[in-house]
């Protein structure tokens, strides 16, 4: 008895040994790769400090209090969003498993075993059955030399870590998508409502042209032409309203909620009109929530590679089991009934069918497309933002243009109208003008959205919305 507890008391020994060789830690560090960050914006304005747009809140860049209870409920609904959360969740259960990796596994048993013996076999000559007791107790520990458990912790934190920005990405896509919807909505509406009005101005020039006709100035040609005009209009108006369901229930699916009509304010009530602030394109290492994402998949990727790495080296292990057994029940918790193992030892691998190596070859190259992959999202996230500010500057440039052709139009079409009474043009001309005068109104609006469109561009490519 004096000798089984005599080898339990070396196992703390054994032990502390293995936490000492701990020092021996061979994984290398992760550093960032030298990826290049600065001067990735295509724009003739060079950033004179660090100030973007994406620091400004979603609540202060986005300020109609309808569209904000729309991105409120939006990011608790969407479906999307939901699955983001339990993504993280499900690495957050993973990353607990792996900072366990340290503590040592312990199993209990309790079984007991009968066993009928052959009268011809060793032991059958002496008894013709056996029964045992068995309660016993199995701990197995592994020695983290060189640095495997450590490495598959910080892998599982870089992947904890990346569904954290997934999440952020995925927050910025919903509130980026409700904003565009909204005012993709409210332009909807605005073309609408002129649509409408040169419908009433359509009916009326139906009633001038019949009187024109009797009066002798147009033919029935003219008639028709202009009564078509009138039908030209009633279409735009049903695919108008058609399109306004259409994005009604999209938003709604955004909201995670069945379709249904979506409340909102006008189109002239908007005042989406920030400062343009680019900031360095090297903040978008810490701003876009997908690079941020792209370079965790790469520390994982780097972990794992030290992992495999590690398995070319031995790896010391402790097994430890004792308990009680007996032969027979009454006996089972005597003290007589105790016993206990240790196993300590080093293994190597030497040869295993180069399946080691391959496992670490195949891990580098895992973490070279990890490298490639965060490479690129850099690079996409700087070609996006070039792209919507160039958006922006094109449609802010032409609705100034816009405006003026609105104007002139709208005045050839008044001017039209009076120069008919007097037999100075022909019908052609004034629907010509009459035309060209709703379509430049049309336009108008949807300038004025697509400038909204390419602010929003611009602030979900600088990484603006999760904060």
């Amino acid at each position: 008895m004096k000798m089984k507890l005599k080898g339990i008391y070396k196992i703390p020994v054994v032990v502390i040994a293995g936490l000492l060789m701990q020092s021996c830690f061979t994984a290398k560090t992760y550093k960032r790769p030298n990826v290049q960050a600065e001067d990735l914006y295509r724009t003739e304005v060079v950033a004179q400090d660090s100030a973007s747009m994406a620091d400004i809140s979603w609540r202060n860049m986005f300020t109609d209090p309808v569209l904000q209870q729309h991105i409120e409920k939006g990011l608790a609904n969407n479906f999307d969003a939901r699955t983001a959360i339990q993504n993280i969740a499900a690495a957050n259960a993973y990353l607990k498993q792996a900072k366990a990796g340290y503590a040592p596994a312990l199993n209990a048993n309790a079984n007991w075993t009968h066993q009928e013996f052959s009268k011809n076999s060793q032991f059958g000559s002496f008894f013709s059955s056996l029964d045992q007791y068995q309660l016993s107790g199995e701990l197995s520990w592994e020695a983290d030399i060189w640095g495997k458990i450590r490495s598959n912790k910080r892998a599982a934190n870089a992947t904890y870590l990346q569904t954290i920005a997934a999440n952020q990405a995925v927050k910025t896509q919903v509130i980026t998508s409700i904003a565009d919807t909204y005012y993709q909505l409210l332009s909807l509406d605005a073309s609408l409502e002129i649509a409408e009005k040169t419908l009433e101005n359509r009916n009326e020039s139906v009633e001038t042209i019949l009187a024109l006709k009797e009066a002798g100035s147009v033919n029935e040609v003219g008639v028709k032409q202009t009564e078509a005009q009138k039908y030209s209009t009633q279409l735009i108006i049903e695919d108008l309203k058609n399109n306004i369901v259409l994005m009604e229930n999209y938003m709604s699916l955004l909201l995670g909620e069945a379709p249904h009509e979506i409340e909102r304010t006008t189109l002239e009530e908007q005042q989406l009109n920030p400062e343009i602030k680019l900031g360095y394109s090297a903040s978008l290492l810490r701003n876009r929530p997908d690079v941020v994402a792209a370079e965790y998949g790469l520390v994982n990727a780097f972990e794992l590679t030290n992992v495999a790495r590690s398995n070319f080296y031995p790896s010391l292990t402790l097994t430890a089991s004792g308990g009680f057994q007996a032969l027979e029940l009454k006996d089972w918790f005597s003290t007589n009934s105790l016993f206990a193992n240790v196993v300590t030892g080093l293994a190597q691998p030497i040869f295993n069918r180069r399946q080691i190596r391959t496992q670490y070859e195949v891990q580098k190259t895992e973490q070279e497309k990890a490298y490639i992959e965060f490479e690129r999202s850099l690079i996409t996230a700087s070609r996006e933002v070039s792209d919507a500010l160039a958006n922006y500057n094109n449609e802010t440039r032409k609705l100034d243009i816009r405006e003026k052709q609105v104007d002139a139009l709208g005045k050839a079409a008044d001017y039209s109208d009076e120069l008919l009474d007097y037999g100075m043009v022909n019908y052609l001309e004034v629907l010509t003008a009459k035309d060209n005068a709703l379509n430049s109104q049309l336009e108008l609006v949807n300038n004025k959205y697509l400038q909204y469109q390419a602010i929003i561009n611009l602030y979900k490519a600088l990484g603006g919305g999760w904060k």
